[in-house]
């Protein structure tokens, strides 16, 4: 059998910032990341946008400001980001203050598709340099924490400290896990939303920030914007029962690429169950495959101009008259999302975009495309057992599955903070 004194599960942010901490602190560790991709995954693989300011991507309720700025510090000093510049803000804050709207000057950088791939290469050759171990192609299957082992698909690995990061995409994978240990978790809290796709003209405010974070009422924000080169796409889930269904999602590529005039960005609200619902990630995946049903299979899209009549979008409907620019994800299907997304969530999104339009005049455009659904599922909420994100005796979770960050940089900052208390359990 393998032995090592830690296993990283994942090679995201959250991952690389543990497996730094921990070669840096303490050369002589034998660390492997475990990572089931055939390639390093993660959130520095799409768009890979960071951002350096608290609260974003900070979950209130495991940070503090002085504790994020302190790892912010660390997460700066490894990545050395360029800080991108903003202009004109005050006249977008003040039009947003009127209206009773935030627009938050966050400090961020933004490397692309393209040039986030190249930073992960980068990262990942360090660690090897490092004679850190990385096995990609390979999935963690179980956990034996009694025996202090984990089964693979290909072996069983013994660890000293585990740290279990698997992304957003490992929600479901690390309920399981938190199952089969018996550690108490909270699944009732969800993002569901659209994602807007415009031209650039009209959402000029991303020529002077690049992800302006407009804030509304009733737990509805901007997130994830793109612009430049900008896509949006799909991501594919299943469910328990093996059941497809996709979310949206947006990315860009650096600025070396050619710029195709048009912005994407998300629209998302944030919705908190309380009893009786025992689980969010259900009520979720219920409206993606009710989205998937509705869409032949497909993500639904329709265009602002038919939304604002009543009336669903059609394949004639994306012509060259007013709707005067193809989707980017063309294989959606032209639908009606107000048939598809719950009544009140998409009332509040509605009224932001509304209110947004008077800031930023001309992102209702008739030609923009709302597509549906974009559902965000980040949100365990894991009994830890102490500041360092411990879950049971030498297991410890990170990132945004663990509901421990809601972005790159939080996540590389969690997986540093979960390091610490690896180190504690490898030196006892």
């Amino acid at each position: 059998m393998d032995e090592y004194d830690c296993i990283i599960v994942g090679s995201g942010p959250a991952g690389l910032g543990a497996a730094f901490n921990l070669i840096e602190e303490k050369p002589d560790l034998n660390i492997l990341i475990l990572e089931s991709g055939k390639t390093s995954s993660g959130g520095l693989r799409n768009d890979c946008k960071m951002n350096f300011t608290y609260p974003i991507g900070f979950p209130v309720e495991n940070w503090k400001k002085d504790e994020s700025d302190s790892y912010l510090k660390k997460v700066i000093t490894k990545l050395n980001p360029e800080i991108l510049e903003k202009n004109n803000l005050q006249v977008y804050q003040k039009r947003a203050e009127k209206l009773g709207v935030a627009l938050i000057n966050i400090r961020q950088t933004h490397l692309g598709t393209d040039g986030g791939l190249l930073l992960i290469n980068k990262l990942i050759r360090e660690l090897k340099d490092l004679e850190v171990s990385i096995a990609l192609g390979e999935t963690m299957v179980s956990i034996n924490s009694d025996r202090k082992i984990i089964i693979t698909d290909k072996r069983e690995i013994a660890y000293k400290a585990i740290l279990i990061a698997p992304g957003r995409k490992g929600f479901r994978f690390i309920q399981s896990v938190m199952d089969s240990l018996g550690v108490s978790y909270m699944d009732h809290i969800i993002d569901i939303g659209i994602r807007v796709e415009t031209k650039v003209e009209h959402y000029p405010i991303v020529r002077d920030y690049y992800d302006p974070k407009f804030m509304f009422s009733e737990k509805v924000r901007t997130f994830c914007t793109n612009s430049g080169n900008a896509h949006v796409v799909q991501e594919k889930y299943k469910t328990v029962h093996d059941e497809l269904y996709y979310s949206v999602n947006g990315h860009a590529y650096s600025t070396e690429r050619e710029n195709n005039g048009l912005t994407n960005f998300a629209m998302l609200k944030t919705v908190k169950f309380t009893a009786p619902l025992a689980s969010g990630q259900q009520f979720a995946v219920n409206l993606g495959l009710q989205a998937m049903l509705m869409g032949g299979g497909k993500p639904l899209m329709q265009r602002v101009g038919d939304f604002r009549l009543g009336k669903r979008s059609k394949d004639s409907t994306f012509n060259g008259d007013l709707y005067d620019f193809k989707p980017t994800l063309g294989t959606c299907c032209p639908g009606d999302i107000s048939l598809a997304m719950p009544s009140k969530i998409l009332r509040n999104i509605w009224k932001s975009m509304k209110l947004l339009d008077t800031i930023v005049p001309g992102v209702l455009h008739p030609s923009t495309i709302m597509y549906y659904p974009e559902i965000k599922l980040y949100a365990n909420k894991p009994e830890f057992l102490d500041n360092n994100f411990r879950v049971k005796e030498s297991i410890f979770f990170a990132g945004d599955g663990a509901g421990t960050s809601r972005g790159i940089t939080a996540a590389w900052a969690s997986g540093i903070r979960a390091s610490e208390g690896m180190l504690k359990e490898v030196t006892l």
